[in-house]
């Protein structure tokens, strides 16, 4: 179980580099969340507590004062201690350069822990950008402020463990990646990937199945799907407009993979993925005045 309270934001003015969601958790002994994929990345930053993290076959284990990058599309686990459950704060991200701002950080898909003596700061920033609920003008350039205070910091501050070298193959799979974050929108093929990193698309397709046990076609259109399942959640686009959003110009085509990959169709989706959040916030609700208190946060608190 985990006593959360969260932000999540709808479509935003900035597109090099935007806040999608973040939020503040207490969690219960042994509390996990995953395997699972997030279209966007996210950092976590531990205040108190341990747990651990694992991404592939490795596994961290994790305590106050570090924190974790969460890439987009890779499948990740993490999972509160039993005797030490941790306290973290999070934020999520996307946007045209937001890898170039990770790795400013130093992190990368070889390098994904630091550590961190300004916890303090970094909290404070979260919990100012969860004040501003209102999604107006204003408060929109206030969160791109605090989202860049936010990388600020942690450029300033953030040592990232050691890691081996990056090895040519990652840095094309990571190339190649941040080409599909940019123009999944597109009428997007393999070949225009490989062309874009500079390497043969069959050499392309083994390094995608090597390290992602998946082909550069079928991470695309995973990618799509799950940029769309964001899309049904946090906009009121029509299921049109998403599908041509996620790179589809037939939106019968979009429905019928979505359904394939998700089990429903996207209308359905909707619906039952809107009241699940609603419960979810309606919970977290009634469990903020306790959170607040502990924090001494409770000019969060809507009035």
């Amino acid at each position: 179980m985990e006593n959360s309270y969260v932000l999540q934001l709808s479509d935003s003015k900035f597109k090099d580099l935007m806040l999608c969601f973040c939020g503040y958790a207490q969690c219960s002994s042994r509390h996990y969340f995953g395997p699972a994929a997030r279209p966007n990345y996210l950092i976590h930053y531990i205040l108190s507590g341990k747990g651990v993290y694992q991404v592939g076959e490795k596994r961290y284990e994790l305590q106050a004062g570090q924190g974790f990058l969460i890439e987009p599309e890779v499948l990740t686990f993490y999972q509160a201690d039993k005797d030490d459950p941790w306290t973290y704060c999070w934020i999520g991200f996307g946007g045209t350069r937001a890898e170039e701002y990770v790795r400013d950080i130093g992190l990368n898909n070889n390098h994904l822990i630091f550590q961190s003596e300004n916890g303090k700061e970094l909290k404070k920033i979260i919990l100012n950008m969860m004040k501003l609920k209102e999604m107006n003008i204003s408060n929109q350039y206030r969160l791109q402020s605090l989202l860049y205070d936010f990388f600020a910091v942690l450029t300033q501050d953030a040592v990232v463990d050691g890691s081996e070298e990056e090895s040519k193959e990652s840095i094309y799979i990571s190339h190649a990646i941040q080409y599909i974050r940019n123009h999944y929108a597109d009428d997007l093929k393999v070949v225009d990937i490989a062309n874009y990193v500079c390497i043969d698309r069959s050499y392309l397709y083994k390094l995608f199945e090597k390290t992602l046990q998946m082909s550069p076609r079928d991470f695309l259109i995973r990618f799509r799907i799950s940029r769309g399942k964001e899309l049904l959640t946090i906009t009121e686009r029509s299921v049109e407009e998403i599908a041509a959003a996620c790179g589809y110009k037939d939106f019968r085509a979009f429905s019928k993979v979505f359904k394939k990959l998700i089990g429903m169709s996207p209308s359905k989706y909707r619906t039952e993925h809107r009241e699940e959040v609603r419960k979810r916030l309606y919970a977290a609700e009634q469990n903020l005045d306790e959170l607040m208190k502990d924090e001494n946060l409770l000019h969060l608190k809507q009035k």
